[in-house]
């Protein structure tokens, strides 16, 4: 934890609402993200994360700085969404296992949602190949790519990391991606990919 996010939280604690707003605004998209993963729509996804700010506003006294204040947060936000998924009847399955036909009671089947091993191993081979055109591109462009689309980071932390203001982080990416691109057409239209 830096010294200006310690004393930022500092600040909060004792009623400094910028600062609060700060804070918040440091991990807002990483929350964001893992909120919307729960609940797979924007408007529940939006609900949950302000709920969680609201817990994080209510309880900053309790963070006591053992982690980073974003790992709290995200904490904090996974378990808020995980509450809304539980206490939430419109997400619990309605449907009885057994349903009623013109020949009584049977099983209802339901579709599984996982691939087959055919398509689990076409996957597979898919990340690998791509997985080997990333190991092949200029280290700068390797680390933007594996920060941000394997990692999940966001521009800051990006740009942090490396050290890069945020239009550069932003240009490599693109640069990048690009590349990636170029080289993944290029090796399917080999013929013996």
């Amino acid at each position: 934890m830096t010294s200006e996010e310690r004393q930022l939280i500092e600040e909060a604690k004792n009623g400094n609402e910028s600062s609060f707003e700060a804070l918040i605004l440091s991990c807002k998209k990483k929350a964001w993200n893992i909120a919307f993963q729960y609940m797979r729509n924007e408007n529940d996804a939006m609900d949950a994360l302000q709920e969680s700010f609201i817990k994080i506003y209510r309880n900053l006294n309790s963070f006591k700085g053992d982690s980073r204040f974003d790992t709290w947060v995200h904490r904090i936000t996974v378990n808020t969404c995980k509450d809304m998924l539980r206490k939430n009847e419109k997400y619990k399955l309605n449907d009885s296992l057994y349903t009623t036909g013109e020949d009584g009671d049977y099983l209802r089947e339901f579709p599984d949602a996982e691939p087959g091993p055919e398509d689990a191993v076409m996957m597979s081979e898919l990340a690998s190949e791509l997985l080997r055109c990333v190991d092949m591109l200029p280290p700068d462009h390797r680390d933007v790519i594996i920060l941000r689309d394997i990692r999940n980071l966001s521009y800051d932390e990006i740009s942090e990391i490396l050290d890069a203001s945020l239009g550069t982080v932003k240009s490599r990416i693109n640069r990048a991606r690009g590349n990636l691109r170029r080289m993944w057409l290029e090796q399917k239209a080999e013929p013996d990919v």
